[in-house]
């Protein structure tokens, strides 16, 4: 092996003494889990990279979901991008904006600089005519003055759209996690679960990242070869996540989920990348191409875009 592979499978070993606090019971739930490691982190785990913890970080992170929560503290500029699509393929409605989020101490609100909209993206009343915009809405937009732990922010009322919501933000936030409420498919997305990490190709490899920042990759990928049975088993075709190097903040994540019952189909993939503003962690872009089909109702093919600019500090 080169000079040069030796000194980054060096780097790659000093970032992972972050690790070694993880004590070996709490890994062992992966032992028999095949990972393929490309070169640099073959070299790595010769002179003492753990894999296990690194799964396990992979696994318990949580600073994705703090990313998502630090856009309700900064102020910053969107442009949103939401279009329903038709059987052909062609845009039934859409929304296009640009917002302005202000944040005065712990409070919120936002300002709508540009708006079009075509087809029925809204019903007479105004409300959200489809789910993928209503979701959409709840995640980005806020209507009126909302401030930190006020009513506003309660995300434990009732109705579908708080379920759903609450259910999204686990598939998001919790990779590898069983989706709770969600009987057929959550258990399904529990990779990391031994009856379910059989389907999978694991992976981790040394990558730049687009943004240029220098990444440790994890993958899971369904295994291209399954059965129909085994197939049917599995919601998380792809998941790749890519953490930086010096502190193993995530700096994006993609996604691709699927799954078709009698009752229901969806097909959906998501790609997230983060920024760094004022110390935080800050969602820069997420992108969306999805359908569902739910029995008794219209399917839905929707896509959207978000990107989150020129941020401010809280005044």
């Amino acid at each position: 092996m080169s000079h040069f592979w030796k000194s980054i499978a060096a780097t790659v070993v000093a970032g992972f003494l972050q690790l070694t606090h993880l004590a070996a019971q709490d890994t062992a739930r992966y032992k028999g889990m095949t990972v393929n490691l490309d070169e640099v982190i073959v070299e790595a785990k010769r002179i003492g990279f753990d894999v296990n913890s690194f799964i396990k970080r992979v696994e318990e992170d949580t600073t994705f979901y703090r990313a998502f929560k630090n856009l309700h503290i900064v102020g910053f500029q969107a442009d949103n991008d939401i279009r329903i699509l038709d059987k052909k393929g062609g845009v039934q409605a859409s929304l296009k904006s640009k917002t302005r989020q202000h944040v005065k101490g712990r409070c919120r609100n936002m300002e709508v600089l540009d708006q079009q909209v075509t087809g029925d993206f809204y019903t007479r009343k105004g409300d959200y005519n489809y789910y993928t915009a209503e979701l959409y809405g709840n995640l980005f937009f806020t209507t009126g003055t909302v401030c930190e732990g006020s009513s506003g922010e309660k995300t434990s009322a009732g109705g579908a759209m708080a379920r759903h919501k609450a259910q999204l933000k686990q598939l998001i936030f919790n990779p590898g996690k069983p989706v709770k409420g969600v009987p057929i498919v959550g258990p399904k997305v529990a990779i990391f679960d031994h009856d379910v990490m059989r389907f999978y190709d694991f992976s981790i490899s040394a990558e730049t990242y687009v943004d240029g920042t220098p990444c440790y990759v994890f993958s899971a990928k369904a295994k291209p070869d399954l059965g129909r049975i085994d197939r049917g088993d599995v919601v998380v075709d792809e998941l790749i996540t890519w953490f930086n190097k010096e502190n193993f903040e995530i700096v994006g994540r993609k996604y691709a989920l699927s799954y078709k019952t009698m009752l229901f189909d969806f097909n959906v993939k998501m790609n997230v990348q983060m920024t760094k503003q004022f110390g935080l962690l800050i969602p820069a872009l997420v992108t969306y191409n999805g359908t569902w089909d739910v029995a008794f109702k219209k399917r839905e093919t929707a896509a959207f875009v978000a990107k989150f600019y020129d941020f401010k500090a809280a005044e």
